[in-house]
């Protein structure tokens, strides 16, 4: 037998299992690569997940918000709403399951079935943080998860198996063919150039050995002969070239996600500074909208100090400014605690709305116990001032609640978000009248009769929700703007026995006041609220009202209401 052909005998079958080797050890180097990627990838997405939910829940720890459900509830939105912004691809999912299995969160529309969530949660048990194979969704996933114990959630990272694998299973068949390319050609070549042909497979094989060493994808071979091996050299370079590349963009993905993130999240402390949070939400989720202009039902609240021109005359300037700032901070609080959001700052005046752009559904009802509470934690600001011997503030409240233009208002330059019509400016003047009417808090009748469907549909809610509240009609008035009188009330949660009797006792008398017109009795209703509450101001003036009515009968005309002049 020839030299040769005992080269080929000998040669041949241990070239070809060198190359079938070598093939087999490119495709598990480069599938373990690519594998370990995409584990990386999966793993660092999920890690920052892990982050955002921890700071989300050290904010609400940091403000003292972690007992209140509506805080809780807005850190679990803001978990969601990043993991959304985070998937990269349709077969993408991330969700949360609680402990019993049951699906709390989800990026897509995608269900998880009872016998799925409850095989979920023991594997998650079972293998906490390890990448697992397993139904979800009606679908084979690669998922790793983790367990966030302020939600008692199990959040997981998931991906189609079939997509998770698609690489691999790509190289696979990619290197089945090299393989056997290269096979053929050995057995060609190596009757001829036997010789020649060991260089370039030495390179070649070298140079994978060096990736299995190093998991370089930078490594290239240099493609010496025009021929098979260099067709096997150039293969090689475009597989390695290929799988550098996917690298390079996964990385690339990765990062500007994590830039869009942080952008957004400057942009968001940025602005909601200056911007409601609700009209922020609204403009990321619809930017092409733009919030124009439409009609809403909402309530909008005017808030001022009383006499503050005084007030301010009489403190430094700095003085001034650090009251202020506390003024403001307690107050707004009990807003945004509210669902309200704070229009405008007039001077040391404040106007705030309920229901826009995100109805809520007991508006009406959350901006009367705003301005309740807003008295409250005043007497506990003046009380700071009393200590520290500053003046203390007094400040007086009008709501009114109806439909109101709402939106992006001004000029190309500068816009605010804010609310214009008859209905805002009624509420001014509700403010206005706490002044003539020695009240703390007005409502109008819009309120009122809103605020009554509210109660009546939520029922124990609403009491639960702040106390009983207790209504005390005042008069009927006619403010500027206004063709027709208008009904004006105070608002209390907690009446001392006297003061349930005088009000009952007044809204009684009102009854008698107007419509019936029946002056001597009201007269003497109101007399007997005077008697229960000593020297009240409004009992007192309608009593003299209707003396004086006796006399003076009103035409027949008259709508029971008086003109009043308010700012």
């Amino acid at each position: 037998m020839s030299i040769r052909n005992k080269i080929i005998w000998v040669v041949v079958p241990l070239l070809i299992t060198t190359l079938v080797l070598a093939g087999v050890s490119s495709y598990f180097s480069a599938a373990n690569g690519i594998t370990r990627i995409a584990r990386e990838f999966f793993g660092f997405k999920l890690s920052e997940l892990q982050k955002y939910a921890d700071n989300q829940w050290a904010l609400l720890l940091e403000n003292g918000y972690a007992e209140r459900p509506e805080m809780v509830s807005a850190a679990e939105k803001a978990v969601e709403i990043y993991a959304r912004s985070i998937i990269l691809s349709e077969s993408e999912l991330i969700f949360a399951l609680d402990s019993g299995g049951a699906p709390v969160m989800s990026t897509s529309e995608t269900e998880i079935s009872p016998a799925e969530g409850a095989a979920l949660i023991n594997l998650f048990e079972e293998k906490d943080e390890e990448l697992i194979t397993a139904a979800a969704g009606g679908k084979e996933r690669v998922i790793r998860a983790f367990y966030f114990p302020p939600f008692q959630w199990w959040i997981a990272l998931t991906e189609e198996k079939r997509t998770f694998y698609q690489d691999v299973e790509r190289i696979t068949v990619q290197t089945a063919v090299m393989t056997a390319a290269a096979s053929a050609a050995a057995v060609l070549l190596l009757v001829f150039f036997s010789r020649i042909l060991t260089r370039p497979l030495v390179r070649v094989v070298k140079a994978m050995q060096g990736i299995i060493e190093t998991s370089d994808l930078s490594s290239r071979v240099e493609v010496a002969y025009n021929d098979e091996t260099g067709r096997l050299a150039h293969t090689f370079n475009i597989m390695t070239g290929g799988l550098e590349n996917a690298y390079r963009q996964i990385k690339r993905h990765a990062f500007d996600a994590i830039l869009a993130q942080k952008k957004e999240q400057r942009i968001r402390q940025i602005f909601q500074k200056y911007v409601p949070q609700d009209v922020i939400n609204e403009s990321f989720k619809n930017p092409e909208q733009l919030l124009p202009g439409k009609n809403m039902e909402l309530a909008v609240l005017f808030s001022d100090i009383r006499s503050f021109t005084t007030i301010s005359e009489g403190m430094r300037p700095d003085d001034l400014v650090e009251s202020l700032n506390r003024y403001f901070s307690s107050q707004v609080n009990v807003i945004y605690k509210r669902n309200g959001i704070v229009d405008k700052y007039i001077g040391d005046a404040i106007m705030a709305l309920w229901g826009a752009p995100v109805k809520h559904g007991d508006d009406a009802l959350q901006s009367v116990l705003s301005g309740l509470e807003m008295i409250g934690v005043l007497n506990v600001f003046n009380g700071d001032q009393k200590k520290l011997g500053k003046k203390e503030f007094r400040i007086g409240i009008g709501i009114n609640y109806g439909e109101v233009t709402v939106g992006n208002i001004g000029a190309e330059q500068k816009r605010d978000y804010t609310v214009i019509g008859d209905n805002v400016n009624l509420a001014s003047r509700m403010e206005g009248l706490t002044k003539t009417y020695h009240s703390e808090l007005l409502i109008s009748e819009f309120l009122y009769t809103e605020l009554k469907k509210q109660i009546q549909a939520e029922g124990n809610a609403a009491d639960e929700n702040g106390g009983k509240l207790r209504f005390r009609h005042l008069d009927n008035v006619k403010v500027k703007g206004k063709n027709r009188g208008v009904k004006i009330y105070t608002v209390k949660q907690n009446l001392s026995p006297a003061e349930e009797k005088a009000w009952s006792m007044h809204n009684s008398a009102m009854e008698l006041y107007y419509p019936r017109r029946v002056f001597a009795e009201a007269a003497a209703a109101f007399r007997e609220t005077l008697a229960l509450l000593p020297g009240d101001y409004n009992a007192g003036i309608l009593e003299r009202r209707c003396r004086d009515y006796l006399s003076n009968p009103p035409p027949e005309d008259w709508d029971g209401a008086e003109v009043m002049h308010t700012k």
